[in-house]
């Protein structure tokens, strides 16, 4: 079986071409991808070059962990059924081109995918593009779920992942946190919480700070604002090694906890949460192309300051 993928060849070298696909076993299906997400964070370092030592690294490979899209085959022991809409949270399903290898890191980029289906989750099939979101949102989920934590009440950075962590904070009963954001053309789209720029802000109590920037410069700014005993949560992706004054820190008695990605448990709470409507996803997709544009797509989803979150539509291609 044959279908067109994104592949990314080398640093900022990326098109779209057909590629094989392994064959699918008893506990596999696959999916037709409608819509599929790029992320502005590890596939970014991708695209870039600047992506640090990471398992599985290397080209070429077929980006992309943020697909939804339809179950067309599914085998006798997966417990699905063809017509289904399933959230796949990328595939490692390709054959070697005529070059060697193909990586699927993370392999979600296609307009088909062969996957296990115990790595799917189901969706609503109204959901449209935002279904695509539904990892990233439950990676916001994951960071304020996490071990002894607490609510964000400062958010650092106003992108997707931060309005996730404000909206997930609301829907969690919790008071309205204030985010920073410097970028004006990101300072609209808040719901029920306040945006600011940071030198705006005069507060130095904060219990917990999430960062969503991903700029590990900002650690000493951020132990400044911290109350005693407060938490720094690094909810990012840093490509460089981060570093911090230690006095300042250790007058405030700081802690510093990373949050990863998302496991089972945060996919299943974040799907009731968007099913219940204590959660929505509406207003994050700004930007929409064609896969066969993804080159395109890929310089303005990582380019553009508008462009919150880039969708690439599946329909057009084989």
């Amino acid at each position: 079986m044959q279908t067109d993928a994104v592949i990314l060849s080398a640093p900022r070298d990326l098109g779209l071409r057909q590629v094989g696909l392994v064959a699918p076993g008893p506990a596999d299906i696959i999916v037709r991808v409608e819509h599929s997400g790029i992320s502005t964070g590890t596939e970014k370092l991708f695209w870039s070059g600047t992506m640090p030592p990471f398992p599985g690294m290397g080209y070429p490979l077929v980006p992309g962990y943020e697909a939804a899209g339809e179950v067309v085959e599914a085998g006798r022991d997966s417990g699905l059924r063809a017509g289904e809409r399933v959230f796949v949270p990328g595939a490692n399903c390709f054959l070697p081109t005529e070059t060697g290898p193909l990586r699927g890191l993370f392999g979600g980029a296609a307009r088909h995918l062969v996957t296990p289906a115990q790595r799917v989750t189901r969706i609503d099939p109204a959901s449209g593009a935002e279904g695509a979101l539904l990892a990233l949102a439950a990676t916001a989920r994951h960071a304020i779920a996490g071990l002894h934590s607490d609510l964000p009440d400062l958010i650092v950075g106003h992108g997707v992942l931060g309005r996730l962590l404000a909206r997930l904070t609301l829907a969690a009963g919790g008071a309205a946190p204030t985010v920073w954001e410097v970028n004006p053309a990101r300072v609209a789209g808040a719901e029920g919480y306040g945006v600011i720029h940071p030198d705006a802000d005069p507060r130095r109590d904060y219990r917990a700070i999430y960062d969503a920037s991903g700029d590990g410069a900002l650690i000493d700014t951020l132990i400044g604002r911290l109350a005693k005993g407060g938490e720094i949560v690094l909810a990012g992706f840093y490509a460089e090694p981060l570093q911090f004054a230690f006095p300042p820190a250790f007058l405030r008695e700081a802690r510093l906890r990373i949050a990863a990605e998302w496991a089972p448990e945060d996919m299943i709470a974040t799907r009731a949460l968007i099913e219940s409507g204590a959660l929505s996803l509406a207003g994050l997709v700004t930007h929409r192309r064609p896969a066969a544009e993804a080159p395109a797509a890929y310089e303005a989803a990582f380019t553009d300051p508008d462009c919150l979150k880039m969708i690439l539509d599946w329909s057009g291609c084989a």
